[in-house]
Order: C-alpha cells, then sequence, then structure tokens
C-alpha cells in the first residue's frame, strides 16, 4: 500500500472518528444545563437533594421548613426541582428586587432566614412543583408551543391541586422537524378561565433522576420563576406578617 493511501487512510478514520465525537455530543446536548449525570440514585428524594449541597440544599432545607420531608422520604413522587440559586434571588436584598425589596416597601419585617417565612407557604409553592406518581420523561406526551393545537401536551394537578401543562419538546436539527433531542417543559397556567392563554413556560435542563421512590426533573437555573408564580408569592408573604 503507498504511503498517500496509508496517510488517506488515515484522514478518513480521523474523520470519522471526529464526526461520532460531534454525534454524541449532539445526542447528549440534551443535559444541556446540568451536564451529564447518573441516572439512578440508590436513597429517597430527600437524601439525593441533600447530596447535591451545591444544586439542592437550600430546597432541602425549604421540604424541611414546609413539613414535606416525610413524603420526600416515603412517597412516591416526580419533583420538579428549581435551584439554590432561584430561592436565592427571589429572597434578594433591599434594594435588588425580590421578596425583601417588596417588604421593604410595603414597611413589613425583611426575610433574614428562611423560617422567617410561614412553612406553609413554602408548602404551597413547593407543592406546586410536585406530582403524585413517577412519570419519567418518557411518560409524558409531545409539546410544540408555536402549535399547540396539534401537540398540546397535557394538563396535570401538582399535589396542592395547581393545573400544570406538562410535554416533551422536540427540537429540529439539521431543518429536520422533531428530529433533534427531546427535552421536557413544565408550563404555569394562571387563568383557568382563559386556558390557552398566558402560559409561563420552563424548560428542564436534566431529567430522570431515580432516587428509590420517585424521580426528580430539574428546572433551568435561571428565570424560573420559584412556584411560577413569584408575584402571588410576594403577597402570600406580605399578608402573613
Amino acid at each position: 500500500m503507498s504511503s498517500y493511501m496509508i496517510k488517506y487512510g488515515k484522514a478518513v478514520f480521523v474523520g470519522l472518528l471526529f464526526a461520532a465525537v460531534l454525534a454524541a455530543c449532539a445526542k447528549d446536548d440534551y443535559y444541556m444545563d446540568g451536564g451529564l449525570a447518573n441516572p439512578n440514585f440508590d436513597g429517597n428524594m430527600l437524601e439525593y437533594l441533600e447530596s447535591k449541597p451545591v444544586e439542592f440544599d437550600t430546597i432541602a432545607q425549604l421540604v424541611r421548613l414546609a413539613g414535606l420531608d416525610e413524603k420526600f422520604q416515603t412517597e412516591e413522587l416526580t419533583f420538579f426541582a428549581p435551584s439554590d440559586r432561584e430561592i436565592k434571588n427571589l429572597i434578594g436584598y433591599v434594594g435588588r428586587g425580590g421578596l425583601n425589596h417588596h417588604l421593604y416597601g410595603l414597611g413589613k419585617d425583611t426575610v433574614r432566614v428562611f423560617a422567617d417565612v410561614d412553612s406553609l407557604i413554602w408548602k404551597k409553592y413547593l407543592e406546586r412543583h410536585l406530582f403524585r406518581g413517577t412519570n419519567m420523561l418518557a411518560d409524558y406526551p409531545q409539546v410544540d408551543h408555536s402549535l399547540r393545537q396539534i401537540y398540546p401536551g397535557q394538563n396535570y394537578y401538582s399535589l396542592n391541586n395547581t393545573v400544570l401543562n406538562i410535554g416533551v419538546v422536540y427540537h429540529d436539527v439539521n431543518g429536520i422537524k422533531y428530529a433533534g433531542y427531546r427535552q421536557l417543559s413544565i408550563s404555569y397556567i394562571p387563568d383557568l378561565s382563559r386556558p390557552d392563554e398566558g402560559w409561563r413556560t420552563v424548560m428542564i435542563s436534566s431529567s430522570d433522576i431515580k432516587p428509590r421512590n420517585g424521580v426528580v426533573h430539574t428546572l433551568v437555573k435561571e428565570n424560573v420563576g420559584f412556584g411560577f408564580d413569584v408575584d402571588e408569592f410576594f403577597n402570600d408573604v406580605a399578608a402573613s406578617k
């Protein structure tokens, strides 16, 4: 075999290897925000949250403050989990937006520790992120937020009977519609008398994390809105003080 053929063969091999790596990366783009993760966790859902202190240490604290720790340890649940950063942004500082800015403007005591917020309020909004049973990505129908009349997703009742729409977005790839990766979305419907208006949609950055008693889908890290309605949360806290 000539040296040219050997060099050519090596070039083809390297090219194919590079293409395979790119294809693998494209396949793994589903885990856009949180990185690749082992989907199985040998512990209950609360133990999983506590095992991820960077992402969920605050969420685990709120679960206990809300009196939901037993549910998180024993019941079969699907949790669309906000991040710790979302809670910190939610509280904020006086003069920088957030709950404390709102309370200061009303002349009410600001929040120094999470226990300064009524536990029933934490419970109400955490339960909006919780659903009975174990539902993986493959268990949800397709949703296309630009063509909801064709691919509407499906409405589900959260643990406190709030209606949210959950569906799988089929992304496009190389100009081919719906041929790309699958990504969960969850949408809060603020007014059920107008069920097709004002949806607040949040995408899921990683999904199908499996503790022993349920599944965790992690919401994108920014601009989620804890409980999906920040203004309502602010008003509930203000009314409780």
